[in-house]
């Protein structure tokens, strides 16, 4: 494994949720303070005196104890700023994260000699137009879901790729997913799963009435068009944040961000496979499986 610039300052977020979570985070703040290095904050990952520390210039890496809502709170705050991210996961799943609890003193003294890799995974840019005017964009990790809203109705949806229509749908809804995604609502509803370091959008229908009903893998550099024809309340999310409400004829554009998600790794690639492998014979959802 290559050299990676050794790493000094950190900050180190964790999910407050998770009663020992704090516990943890002071032992690997006392870790790093043994060795000479700096810890810039530690906090809940949702705390606002973190935001300040979110840049290239205070902190080199934040480190993240949670699971996978944690790991994309992360992601939001990170990817602009373009800090990496290393995660401990204290999770059901931890899809996103590469350490278990009880592996951090053997990991994360790499960290201060160079000893990892970078992994950049691609986010999406979703704008939401209402009669030719852009009236909301987000920054995205997981997904873009456009879907029925509060009631159990299918909604009308039509799609475009480049400018070209693509397919209509009436379902539940559509999720267009980056590969990060692809292991999250979009395997659920049926999609396959991406590798993570490649940068295609995903797009699955989500329950489909005599619509098409396979998930379509796009070119890398596409653009998507989802546009609403509900004559009823559809809305649209983003990695699982409050529904935004649509109207007849919006339309919600879905592109390659100009942002990265950076994680940092100790393993080699082919790791995300032997993880992947891991999850699908148990389900850590049902622990005594």
């Amino acid at each position: 494994m290559a050299k990676e610039k050794k790493l000094n300052r950190f900050a180190i977020a964790f999910n407050g949720q998770i009663p020992h979570s704090r516990g943890i985070a002071e032992e690997i703040r006392a870790f790093f303070l043994d060795q000479g290095a700096q810890v810039l904050n530690l906090s809940k990952i949702d705390d606002q005196q973190l935001q300040p520390c979110i840049h290239p210039q205070k902190i080199d890496a934040i480190i993240v104890l949670g699971g996978d809502g944690t790991m994309l709170r992360a992601s939001h705050l990170c990817s602009a700023p373009g800090i990496p991210i290393v995660g401990i996961n204290l999770g059901t799943m931890g899809f996103l994260i590469e350490l278990q609890p009880d592996q951090w003193r053997e990991f994360l003294p790499r960290l201060l000699s160079g000893d990892y890799r970078l992994e950049k995974r691609m986010m999406l840019r979703a704008g939401h137009w209402r009669a030719g005017k852009q009236i909301g964009e987000w920054q995205v990790v997981n997904e873009v879901v456009v879907c029925r809203g509060q009631y159990v109705r299918p909604v009308r949806l039509t799609t475009e790729v480049d400018g070209y229509p693509m397919a209509s749908y009436v379902a539940d809804g559509i999720i267009a997913a980056t590969p990060t995604g692809s292991t999250a609502y979009a395997l659920a509803a049926g999609g396959a799963i991406l590798p993570p370091d490649i940068r295609n959008i995903i797009m699955v229908p989500i329950a489909p009435h005599l619509s098409p009903d396979r998930p379509i893998v796009l070119s890398e550099g596409a653009c998507v068009k989802i546009k609403v024809h509900a004559g009823y309340e559809a809305v649209l999310s983003i990695d699982g944040h409050p529904p935004v409400v649509t109207r007849e004829d919006d339309n919600i554009s879905v592109t390659a961000s100009d942002h990265n998600t950076i994680f940092i790794r100790f393993h080699d690639p082919g790791y995300f496979y032997r993880s992947l492998n891991r999850y699908l014979e148990q389900n850590p959802a049902f622990p005594d499986q």
